[in-house]
This record gives C-alpha cells, sequence and structure tokens, in this order.
C-alpha cells in the first residue's frame, strides 16, 4: 500500500477522511514525508504526550533545525523542545507574561484593536481576512505584551513564514535555504537589540520582566531568552491567526451560526472550544523516541521520529460521537488543542481572550460572511493547518450599518 503524504494537495484541503482511514486501518503508522510515524487516536496520543521518558519534545528539532539548513535556529533552543527539568526553568521565565492578570490588562486593547479592524473590514465588505485581521489583531496584542515594534508587522509576517516551513523546504533548493538563514540572521540581530534596549531602559513588557526577573544562578543566558522569543512570534502568531482564521471560516459555512451567537452571547465560550476541537489551530506536533517503544499495538524503534496528529485525535469516533459534526452544545469536549502535561501551551488564557474579543466584534457587525473563493490554498506545515488567505465578503448588520451612514441634517 502507498504511504499517505501529508503534504498532498488533497490531504491539506481535507484531511480528516484520510485520518478516519488511519484510525480504522493503521492507527500508528509510517507516512511521507521521509517515512515518519504519526499516532493517529486520541488515547495513542494521549499516551504519548503522558510519556515523557520515551517520546522526547527533541523530535520537534527535525522540524527546526534539519541537518541541510547548516544554521542553528535559535527556535530549536526554545523550550517547546526541552524536556525536564530544563523546560520548567524556562517556563517558568514566560509564565508571568500569560497570567490571568497580565492578559486582563491586555483585554481592553484587543477589543479596540478587533473594533478597528472589524469597522474597516464592514467599511470594506470584502477583504483577506487571514492579512487583514487575523495577522493584524495577534501581531498587535504581542507587541503589546512582549514588546515587539507593531510596525514591523510584514516582517514578522515573514519572518515566521519563513521558519515555520524550514520542514517543507528541498535540500536542494539553495536559495529558499539562504532566505531562511537570512530570516534567523535578522530576527537574532533584532532580538539582540532589543534586549540591549530594555537593560538600558526598562518598559512594562515581557523582555524588561525577563531581564528583571533572571538571577545570577539560573543558568539562563541572553541566548534561552532569544530562542524563548522566537518561540513566542512564531507560535503566538501561527497558532492564535489560525485559531482566528477557522472561527470565521466556520460562520462562513454555517451562517446560523451568527444569528444564534448574536441571540446567545453565551454559547460563545462553548463556540469557541468546538472550533479548536474541530480545526485545532495546533495540527500535529512532533516527538523522538529515545528508546524502543510500543503505542496503539506497534513497535516503534529509538530514534523514530514521530508526529502526534492533533488534529486526528480530536476527530476520533471513539471519542467524540459524531466527532465531523460540528456541535458546540456537545458534552465530550476533551480537548488536546493545546497539547498536555508539561508542554500544555503557556498562551492558552490569551488565544482563548482574542478568539473572544474577535468574535464578540465580528458577531456585533456582521450578519453574513460568505468565501469568496471556491478553494482555498492551505500552508504546507505540518504544526498548523490554515488557508494562506480567507477571502471573505460580510454583510454589515443594521446597526453596523446605520452606523455607517452619515447623519440626515432637519430641512428647515
Amino acid at each position: 500500500m502507498n504511504r499517505l503524504n501529508l503534504f498532498a494537495p488533497d490531504v491539506r484541503e481535507n484531511p480528516y477522511p484520510f485520518y478516519a482511514e488511519l484510525r480504522r486501518s493503521s492507527p500508528v503508522c509510517q507516512v511521507d514525508p521521509n517515512g515518519m510515524w504519526v499516532v493517529t487516536r486520541y488515547d495513542d496520543l494521549l499516551a504519548a504526550f503522558k510519556n515523557t521518558q520515551v517520546f522526547s519534545s527533541a523530535g520537534m528539532r527535525v522540524a527546526t533545525e534539519p541537518p541541510y539548513l547548516r544554521r542553528h535556529n535559535p527556535l530549536s533552543g526554545s523550550m517547546i523542545l526541552a524536556d525536564p527539568p530544563r523546560h520548567g526553568a524556562l517556563r517558568a521565565l514566560a509564565n508571568r507574561a500569560f497570567s490571568a492578570a497580565a492578559v486582563g490588562s491586555l483585554e481592553q486593547h484587543m477589543r479596540s484593536t478587533a473594533a478597528r479592524l472589524a469597522d474597516d473590514l464592514v467599511r470594506r465588505r470584502s477583504a483577506d481576512f487571514v492579512r487583514d485581521f487575523a495577522s493584524r489583531a495577534q501581531i498587535g496584542a504581542l507587541a503589546r505584551l512582549i514588546g515587539f515594534d507593531p510596525s514591523l508587522e510584514e516582517r514578522f509576517e515573514r519572518w515566521t513564514t519563513d521558519l515555520v516551513s524550514v520542514a517543507t523546504i528541498s535540500p536542494e533548493d539553495h536559495a529558499r535555504l539562504d532566505e531562511v538563514r537570512r530570516t534567523i540572521d535578522e530576527m537574532e540581530q533584532y532580538m539582540l537589540d532589543l534586549l540591549a534596549s530594555r537593560r538600558r531602559r526598562g518598559e512594562n513588557d515581557l523582555v524588561s520582566d525577563l531581564l528583571r526577573s533572571r538571577s545570577d544562578g539560573d543558568g539562563i543566558t541572553d541566548r534561552d531568552l532569544i530562542s524563548l522569543l522566537f518561540l513566542l512570534l512564531v507560535a503566538g502568531l501561527e497558532t492564535a491567526t489560525s485559531l482566528m482564521t477557522h472561527m470565521v471560516l466556520v460562520l462562513a459555512r454555517r451562517p446560523a451560526w451568527l444569528d444564534r451567537l448574536r441571540a446567545e452571547p453565551d454559547l460563545t465560550p462553548r463556540f469557541i472550544e468546538e472550533v479548536l476541537r474541530f480545526e485545532p489551530p495546533v495540527h500535529a506536533t512532533v516527538r523522538l523516541t529515545l528508546a524502543e517503544t510500543e503505542l496503539g499495538g506497534v513497535r516503534l524503534p529509538a530514534h523514530a521520529v514521530v508526529a502526534l496528529l492533533i488534529g486526528s485525535g480530536l476527530r476520533d469516533e471513539t471519542r467524540f460521537l459524531d466527532p465531523d459534526r460540528f456541535d458546540p452544545e456537545r458534552r465530550d469536549q476533551a480537548n488536546l488543542a493545546f497539547g498536555h502535561g508539561a508542554h500544555f501551551c503557556l498562551g492558552v488564557l490569551l488565544a482563548r481572550t482574542q478568539a473572544r474579543v474577535v468574535l464578540d466584534e465580528l458577531v456585533r457587525r456582521c450578519s453574513r460572511i460568505e468565501l469568496r473563493a471556491d478553494r482555498l490554498e492551505w500552508n504546507a506545515v505540518l504544526n498548523t493547518r490554515c488557508p494562506v488567505a480567507l477571502p471573505v465578503q460580510v454583510t454589515p448588520t443594521s446597526a453596523a450599518a446605520a452606523r455607517e451612514r452619515p447623519a440626515v441634517q432637519p430641512s428647515w
């Protein structure tokens, strides 16, 4: 039997029928590219997440720093690739930035940004939601929280695109690899300059807080801080952009939910949780086996690269009733969308808050969102699955349309 290629166009467009077949016939098996192993069932995914002694996060290095890159990628030194106890030391540095208090203090900024972008969308009537809304909303939030310069939006988007696409670049594509190396050089210099600036004059942001909170004996270096900032920019932009984009795609394909959410705003959190299950922003994560092991009745060799297909596990019919049906009122929402255990996403509260704020502002202004493309182009990235562009057309609510009309002056 031919091995499934995860990056084949028809698989990227709609991977779920292929995942269902793997769950039935080969729940733990090898696929292309490069014969990596995949895990497709919910219970097996959970077992792998819990077994950090065997399933090491170092597997992510395969995606971020393949040998042919011939350049250290600071993303490979970040906490997402670290195992305990080092992971705990790195995570402790970043935790305070994503506390309930920190995210709460950012909510008004996120809401004003979302309101401005939603007003612009209604005024224009049509736009690419990925470029014109989702990316801008998240870059604004990250800039305020971490200390990045929000005017560098296009540069941040290019950097993120380059770094998440490393694993899909052919070793023979020297021009593209050179572009990625230049991106890493640019990013490192920007982060070094940012650290130097905050040492001279601290601000109310994560970079300043990281510098203040370091102790002489914690072993945390500037290189560690740069790796953390790489991770927060790339992961923060990719995952939140994907979540917002999938929310709008769901609303475009299921227009009745716009009316339902407007009438029943208390359903908003459950709607977001179902989007996370139905189209998880982190579609897969990679592990490396540190020893020979068995999972799902299959022997895995030591040093095997294993992709944990979260997107498949969250459609597992043995865990979810009618899993291919979008149903925010379902009671079986046990969610792996943000990972599990030590590597549970520390930005989960920020992502959920951003999603809620954006959904509030869109529902308030849009009576209908229509998709303006017959087919979508999907990114070629293992970890996330998101349209490259999402062309939409919106119809404003009567209240939003009334705000657009100039006031009628009395005739007397």
